[in-house]
């Protein structure tokens, strides 16, 4: 097993950690709806992942307290981009569903931001290209753990 705290593996998990935080704000300033917060559209982006949801499984999705999702639920819901329905076993809830407003907006997202990491990724040479292609599943699996 690697060991994390030392050596070249502290190294390489310090430059991952810094690398992943600076290319995360520049993919959060091509945003295509200034109004809406990262955290918003971090919501609208795990319902389109995931499905539909009541607040509180979306709060532990987004690693939130459910008094904050409840207010994130509002504001989005006043924007038009996510309806509550009834709970279908469950009356004392409500399942947050996105909009198709919200889905047009997130694919519109994913396009701006695609082509931005695709024309960085040009300046990349082929075998970079090969590694950052071979990388991308276990940073996926990162992101989820």
């Amino acid at each position: 097993m690697a060991d994390l705290n030392h050596g070249d593996d502290a190294a390489a998990v310090n430059a991952l950690r810094s690398a992943v935080m600076r290319l995360s704000r520049r993919l959060k300033h091509q945003r295509v709806d200034e109004s809406l917060s990262p955290t918003e559209m971090s919501v609208l982006g795990t319902l389109s992942r995931c499905g539909s949801a009541t607040p509180g499984e979306l709060a532990r999705k987004e690693h939130v307290q459910p008094p904050s999702m409840t207010r994130i639920v509002a504001l989005l819901e006043s924007k038009g981009l996510v309806r509550l329905e009834p709970h279908p076993e469950d009356r004392r809830q409500k399942v947050v569903t996105q909009t198709e407003r919200a889905e047009a907006m997130l694919e519109e997202s994913r396009r701006k931001r695609n082509a931005f990491l695709a024309g960085l990724v040009e300046g990349l040479d082929e075998d970079e290209w090969a590694k950052l292609r071979a990388a991308a599943p276990v940073l996926e699996k990162l992101a989820h753990l």
